[in-house]
C-alpha cells in the first residue's frame, strides 16, 4: 500500500479503539503502508488486532478514564502524526443503553454513560494527544462520528442520546480545531461519518440496509483514509463522510 496520508515518512500513527471492527480494519490498512513508521494499536484490552507486523505496538486505554489517557500519551515512543479515536456506542444492553424511540424513553444515567463514551471520552483523548503532535507539518486527529449528529439534517427524530453524543463530538472538534491551528497551523482536525458497517454497533439496525451500502470495516476504513488524505488546513474541524462530502452541522 502506497502512502496517501501526505505525512511525513516513518510517521507515528495511533489507533484508539484498535481492537474494535473499524479500528482494526484502521490498523490493517495502516500497516500495509510503508510510509507509516509505527503504529499505536490501544484499547482497554491492550491486544494486538490478527495478522499484523512488527510495526504494531499495543497499549492500554480506557477513554472513560482521564488518568487512563493521559498514561497512553505519555507511554508513546514518539511524537503522532495521526490519532485516529474509533470509538463509540449507540446500544449496549451491559451499559443500559438503547436508541430511544421517544422522549419518554429518555434516561438520565443512559445519558451521561452516552456523552462520556461518545464526545466527553474523544475530548479528553484530544487534551492528551494534541500537544504531543507535531507544530511543523502536516497532522491529522480525526474522530469517529455519524451523520445522525447533524442537527439540521436531523428529520427523523429518536436516538435522542446518541444523536446529541454524537453532535455534542462535532462541535468539540470544530472547537478544537479552531484552538490548534494557532499551535500548527498545518494541522487538520476532522469528524467522519464511516456509513453504515457491519460492527456490533449496528448489527441491530441493520434489517433495513441495502446490502451495498453495507460496508465491511476493511471498506469503510480505506475510504475514510482517502478522505483523510485529501482534507487540507481551510477544512479542518468539520464532519466529512466517507465519500469526502461535507455533512452539514
Amino acid at each position: 500500500m502506497q502512502q496517501t496520508l501526505n505525512l511525513e515518512p516513518g510517521a507515528h500513527a495511533v489507533i484508539i479503539g484498535a481492537t474494535g471492527g473499524i479500528g482494526a480494519a484502521f490498523v490493517a490498512a495502516l500497516d500495509r503502508d510503508h510510509a507509516i513508521g509505527t503504529i499505536s494499536a490501544l484499547s482497554r484490552s491492550g491486544t494486538i488486532p490478527a495478522g499484523v507486523s512488527a510495526k504494531v505496538r499495543a497499549g492500554v486505554v480506557d477513554i472513560t478514564d482521564p488518568a487512563s489517557i493521559s498514561a497512553a500519551a505519555s507511554a508513546l515512543p514518539a511524537p503522532p502524526r495521526l490519532v485516529i479515536v474509533a470509538t463509540g456506542v449507540l446500544k449496549s444492553d451491559t451499559l443500559g443503553l438503547s436508541p430511544e424511540k421517544k422522549l419518554a424513553d429518555l434516561d438520565s444515567a443512559a445519558l451521561a454513560t452516552a456523552f462520556a463514551i461518545n464526545a466527553i471520552g474523544p475530548a479528553m483523548v484530544a487534551r492528551a494527544f494534541l500537544p504531543l503532535m507535531p507544530r511543523a507539518g502536516r497532522s491529522l486527529f480525526a474522530v469517529l462520528s455519524a451523520r445522525v449528529g447533524s442537527i439540521s439534517d436531523n428529520r427523523a427524530g429518536g436516538w435522542h442520546g446518541y444523536r446529541a453524543s454524537k453532535a455534542a463530538l462535532n462541535q468539540l472538534i470544530r472547537t478544537m480545531a479552531i484552538e490548534h491551528a494557532r499551535r500548527a497551523p498545518e494541522a487538520v482536525l476532522a469528524a467522519l461519518h464511516p456509513g453504515t458497517v457491519d460492527t456490533t454497533l449496528s448489527a441491530p439496525f441493520q434489517a433495513g440496509v441495502p446490502a451495498e451500502r453495507l460496508f465491511t470495516p476493511e471498506r469503510s476504513a480505506t475510504a475514510l483514509l482517502e478522505v483523510l488524505s485529501q482534507l487540507t488546513p481551510a477544512q479542518s474541524g468539520r464532519l466529512f463522510d466517507w465519500k469526502g462530502d461535507e455533512v452539514a452541522p
